[in-house]
């Protein structure tokens, strides 16, 4: 080959060259977008957990304990009341359903009401009167009894100078002697652990030794 067709080849490839090099450029070309992230927005979402409520439970209601002041009746006074008698004064007891305790020396003792008990079992009386029904009366020593009344107890540790009874169904006990017994009424007994003197007796069913 010569010159002049070494020329014109390296003419022709420089062509063909330039046209393949060309089309390249003229191929359309993908296009990617990287767009920057929102002002504001974290990589990595955040997820809020509320924080656990705590409600403090109401304190409870106890009701405070109330102290007996102590025990009372029906009529208001209480189950033992005690009484002392003054030397020479005369003392005077009433009451219904109830228990009094009597100490001291009684010059005279009256007794009024119904199913009264009368502890005077440490007690001197020099005069006991009792007004009522069902009433019980212990003393250490009586000096003379009166009663009027029905369904009576009474009960002496010493002698009995006199007893005068009116009612039924009374029961009259001395330790010692009674010197004169005066009954009205009926199923009343009298006794004396030192005998009984003088008697006089109205009714029937009444036992006196």
């Amino acid at each position: 080959m010569n010159v002049r067709g070494r020329v014109l080849s390296a003419a022709v490839g420089a062509g063909t060259l330039a046209v393949a090099l060309a089309a390249c450029s003229l191929s359309p070309q993908p296009t990617v977008a990287r767009l920057p992230p929102a002002a504001g927005a974290s990589a990595a979402p955040t997820v809020n957990v509320p924080a656990p409520s705590v409600v403090p439970a109401a304190p409870s209601s106890v009701p405070s304990a109330t102290d007996d002041a102590g025990s009372t009746d029906d009529a208001g006074t209480t189950d033992d009341d005690a009484v002392t008698c003054a030397d020479g004064a005369p003392t005077s007891i009433s009451g219904s359903e109830q228990t009094v305790r009597v100490t001291g020396s009684c010059a005279q003792l009256s007794v009024s009401g119904s199913a009264m008990t009368v502890d005077a079992t440490t007690a001197q009386i020099g005069t006991l009167a009792i007004a009522g029904d069902r009433v019980r009366v212990d003393a250490a020593s009586i000096t003379a009894l009166s009663v009027q009344g029905n369904d009576g107890v009474i009960t002496s540790a010493g002698a009995i100078e006199r007893v005068d009874l009116s009612g039924d169904r009374t029961q009259v006990t001395a330790a010692g002697a009674i010197s004169s017994v005066a009954i009205r009424g009926q199923n009343n007994g009298v006794r004396a652990g030192g005998g009984i003197g003088d008697s006089t007796i109205e009714g029937r069913d009444n036992q006196v030794g």
